[in-house]
């Protein structure tokens, strides 16, 4: 089995849903998860507070300087990840369609390097 990251895309400049849908998404992201455990696939999944809590540390003359904000700012950011196991690319993108179906949001499906 190769491992794979579910990158969930958040538009930075989208309105949050309502109350009532967000609740319908949490439900079908847990049942997704759920999805996950049974078929051996669950890894780790979460989601990430916005780009303005991140914190970027960059190597500068054998120091490293610490700044606020993002690395990169743009019209989307990393809102969460699930980093799953799958037989390969097909299957990984199986789970990425259920996610992106699960959030609403778009996923970006990525195989780790192969490790020896």
């Amino acid at each position: 089995m190769k491992h794979y990251l579910l990158s969930v895309v958040q538009p930075a400049d989208a309105t949050p849903p309502s109350p009532d849908a967000l609740a319908a998404i949490m439900r079908d992201v847990e049942a997704f998860n759920d999805e996950l455990r049974a078929a051996g696939a669950w890894v780790f999944a979460g989601g990430l507070h916005g780009p303005e809590t991140a914190t970027v540390l960059r190597p500068e003359g054998g120091e490293v300087l610490i700044t606020d904000g993002p690395y990169a700012e743009g019209k989307e950011y990393l809102g969460g990840l699930c980093l799953i196991r799958a037989e390969d690319l097909d299957a990984a993108l199986e789970w990425g369609r259920r996610a992106a179906l699960a959030t609403t949001l778009p996923i970006e499906v990525r195989p780790f390097v192969d490790r020896h």
